[in-house]
């Protein structure tokens, strides 16, 4: 995907745009943030761009992680309730473990907005901001065709491996069928194999998106299905994910003399995948402007706070079991060695100095 200059231009003026209304004394009432886990950049990146942009706009915030422990952000979130929170901003590490919590929020007149992950089995979720999760499963398995067709181009089929992210996670789902939807079809007319046979995400799901497990099925899957066969692709939902597999990859000797890289792709643009690329190891991403995903959440809550109607694009795709929650989506945007410049440094995402 090639970016004009025009169209770096806007997307940093959609981050400003989305981002936060003008600044206020610190008077319009506080916000509770609950997120997953600081062991990810982005979600640290996510806490840092809400933190910014809700004071800005005149709100106190209350920034908790629960480092991936559910009784912890449970704890937390019970916590935020008790002191008096005006609203609560949570993007939960399990989305079917909260009922109980909300239904105290509700109870005390807190709005709850899920971001990101959709939080599920109850009615008490006022809005979801997130991205396209679909589109995100589809620009991943797009790019691994891509790579597949540059860098194997005699080679029918392709061999390759299926990763899913933690089976807890709404999202993990919809990046997974988003995939499948390209990928399926090449599997059926034989362009693309897949010689370990696992498939769905009752399989290849990563607990918690660990890294380490993701490396260790690597691991399985090589020395059981690829005694006299090459990998060359995995599709691979996250960056932590993604280079867990490719330290596995690189311990058997792929990338290195006649053993071509297998493509590899992720999510998130996390800097040691970034670099990754840049050094020809994973081959693409798909970067989510975190930025701009608070901001639409600062405007939500502005929304909801000042007795207006939140800005909302999809009223059909996010069933939670319960309800359908009202979303915003965001464009996620596919990144590759080929234009990770334009896309994070034009932007304003990271610096030069930041990727070297």
């Amino acid at each position: 995907m090639h970016f004009t200059k025009r169209a770096i231009l806007k997307l940093a003026v959609a981050a400003t745009f989305l981002g936060a209304p003008a600044a206020f004394a610190q008077d319009k009432g506080t916000v509770g943030i609950s997120m997953p886990t600081k062991s990810s950049a982005r979600w640290i990146s996510d806490g840092e761009s809400m933190v910014k942009q809700f004071t800005e706009a005149g709100y106190a915030t209350d920034l908790q992680y629960a480092e991936d422990d559910i009784p912890n952000q449970l704890n937390q979130i019970e916590n935020m309730i008790t002191k008096g929170v005006n609203v609560l901003v949570i993007a939960a590490i399990d989305g079917t473990t909260l009922s109980n919590a909300l239904e105290n929020a509700a109870a005390s007149g807190i709005k709850v907005i899920a971001y990101d992950r959709l939080i599920r089995e109850s009615g008490d979720v006022s809005y979801y901001a997130t991205f396209d999760n679909f589109k995100v499963g589809v620009q991943q398995a797009e790019s691994l065709v891509k790579g597949l067709k540059e860098r194997f181009p005699d080679v029918k089929p392709h061999n390759v491996e299926l990763f899913g992210g933690s089976p807890d996670d709404n999202n993990a789902f919809f990046f997974y069928n988003g995939a499948m939807s390209v990928l399926q079809p090449l599997i059926d007319s034989g362009d693309i194999a897949i010689p370990s046979g696992q498939m769905g995400m009752d399989v290849v799901g990563t607990l918690r998106w660990d890294g380490a497990v993701a490396q260790a099925r690597m691991d399985n899957l090589l020395s059981a299905n690829y005694g006299d066969k090459v990998l060359h692709g995995a599709l691979s939902p996250y960056d932590g994910l993604s280079i867990g597999i490719l330290s596995s990859l690189k311990g058997v000797g792929y990338g290195s003399g006649d053993l071509a890289m297998p493509i590899v792709t992720g999510q998130d643009a996390e800097i040691p995948s970034v670099k990754s690329m840049i050094a020809g190891e994973q081959y693409s991403t798909v970067f989510k402007d975190t930025r701009a995903l608070a901001g639409v959440t600062v405007k939500m809550v502005d929304a909801l706070l000042t007795g207006s109607e939140p800005e909302i694009n999809d009223t059909e795709t996010y069933d939670n079991g319960v309800k359908v929650v009202p979303s915003y989506l965001l464009e996620p945007v596919s990144v590759d060695a080929s234009n990770y410049e334009e896309v994070l440094v034009g932007s304003g995402y990271y610096t030069a100095d930041q990727l070297k």
